[in-house]
């Protein structure tokens, strides 16, 4: 699984570049590919399964070319009501994972293999109020599981302390080679204890990007997420 070789056994921060400043997008992007930064992730949101329109296939693309000439990778989000259609689009575009919500597809099964069949990594994500249960059916066949930690959409929404529990559980109930990866609020204050809990990927938009140094937050993250690790 690619994952695996993406991530090793590290613990990784994800820049979410829906929260960058579009205007300058390929600047910070590069900014912090130059600090480390090699997973990128991207949220595709369609106006349907979440209120907001996002970014789509055509940024991917333009972003493609950068972050794989330096070694990098695209983990696009789909927030979007009928993620099978979106799948030739995102790896035509350049993606190189989707996650896809398990509250939006009848058959999980269907959409991983259509997923594999196209050769991008796999994650399922879950709302903050859908039992982590719902990921297990098909939790030997997905890279990783997304435990949403505030609800899919904006921007700049406040960790949800709930979802510590629910990382930790997904720990126990998941097969050791699935990664928990948790999206929604993570800062300084909390991006230890979220590690701790059990995960291992941690995607930051505000924390990065809203911040006056977005390299000197991303390497803060980075060190507090990992610290006290053997």
């Amino acid at each position: 699984m690619p994952w695996q070789e993406w991530v090793g056994d590290k613990t990784v921060v994800e820049p979410s570049i829906y929260a960058a400043d579009l205007s300058r997008l390929g600047d910070q992007v590069e900014a912090l590919l130059d600090a480390g930064a090699r997973i990128f992730h991207v949220d595709i949101g369609d106006g349907r399964f979440i209120e907001e329109i996002t970014i789509g296939p055509i940024v991917v693309r333009s972003l493609a070319p950068l972050v794989h000439g330096r070694g990098g990778v695209l983990d696009c989000h789909l927030m979007v009501a009928e993620p099978g259609r979106q799948l030739a689009k995102v790896k035509e575009a350049g993606g190189d994972s989707v996650t896809f919500h398990v509250e939006a597809v009848e058959d999980v099964q269907v959409t991983v293999a259509s997923a594999r069949a196209l050769g991008l990594g796999v994650g399922l994500a879950l709302n903050p109020s859908t039992p982590v249960e719902a990921a297990l059916a098909a939790a030997d066949a997905v890279d990783l599981v997304l435990c949403m930690s505030v609800h899919p959409g904006l921007s700049g929404q406040a960790f949800m302390p709930e979802a510590l529990p629910r990382v930790a559980q997904l720990r126990r109930l998941l097969p050791q080679e699935v990664l928990v990866q948790v999206d929604g609020g993570i800062s300084l204050e909390n991006a230890r204890a979220v590690r701790e809990a059990g995960a291992r990927l941690l995607v930051a938009g505000s924390a990065v990007f809203w911040q006056e140094d977005p390299v000197a937050s991303y390497q803060a993250l980075v060190a507090e997420a990992e610290a006290g690790v053997p």
